[in-house]
């Protein structure tokens, strides 16, 4: 029961500060363009974070490896749709929308035939009845960066439940698994840069100190604490933490 409190609190934490990222991202838009700063955040959060627990990183497992590769792919499709979206859609719907994660963890639930508690069946109504007061506009059409939102909410549960596959393996070191993760999407964000966009290093002060918390807290302190403890929750659990997000949003 102290594992699983020390958890929710611990995903609480990292949930306010993706809350906060939303914000983030919006001012470093302004100087760089969405797949660099992607690149530039998770680059920048590997190295710190690589080199705090390089050990772990060392002797990182092939499972582990393994697993970072999928959850990297599925994060990378997570940040490109919030970062595409923030630019199309209000900051406080982006974060909302971001959240919606837990209506696919109860749908896998159901294909699991697991039987959902009842508090995720409010919590899909209420999600769903906010969904559509903030999104929808007088032709009962949502925003166009409120569409690209939905698929960071679908891949986001993706990324939870391989998370919470890969930390009940005994071979999976939770820790260098949510540092991998960083590289991955980092190299991949790169390389899409590099050949869709002109890489550039934020151009103030401002943007410089927001890139550099939107990386290495709202990303690398954040994800290897969502690897860290999951391990002691279950990612139905970490999804409904998760959807307070847009309270810090605002």
């Amino acid at each position: 029961m102290e594992h699983q409190r020390r958890a929710d609190l611990m995903l609480l934490l990292a949930t306010s500060f993706w809350g906060i990222s939303n914000c983030l991202t919006a001012i470093c838009l302004r100087d760089m363009q969405p797949l660099t700063l992607n690149a530039f955040r998770f680059l920048t959060a590997f190295v710190v974070l690589g080199f705090v627990f390089r050990k772990n990183v060392f002797h990182a497992s092939r499972e582990t490896v393994k697993y970072s590769i999928v959850v990297g792919l599925s994060l990378v499709v997570v940040y490109t749709s919030v970062t595409y979206g923030v630019i199309y859609t209000s900051v406080s719907n982006a974060g909302f929308i971001c959240a919606l994660s837990v209506l696919d963890d109860w749908k896998g639930q159901q294909k699991e035939r697991k039987k959902p508690e009842k508090k995720f069946g409010v919590s899909m109504i209420l999600c769903l009845i906010g969904l559509a007061l903030m999104t929808l506009n007088e032709t009962l059409k949502p925003a166009f960066g409120d569409i690209i939102c939905l698929f960071a909410a679908v891949f986001y549960s993706v990324d939870l439940m391989v998370t919470e596959k890969a930390v009940a393996n005994e071979k999976v070191d939770p820790l260098a698994l949510g540092v991998c993760d960083l590289a991955v999407v980092g190299v991949v964000m790169l390389m899409l840069s590099v050949f869709l966009e002109t890489p550039a290093l934020p151009g103030t002060a401002k943007v410089w100190a927001a890139a550099l918390f939107l990386g290495i807290v709202c990303s690398g302190v954040c994800l290897v604490i969502q690897s860290v403890y999951q391990k002691h929750t279950t990612a139905s659990r970490a999804s409904l933490i998760f959807t307070l997000e847009p309270v810090f949003s605002a």
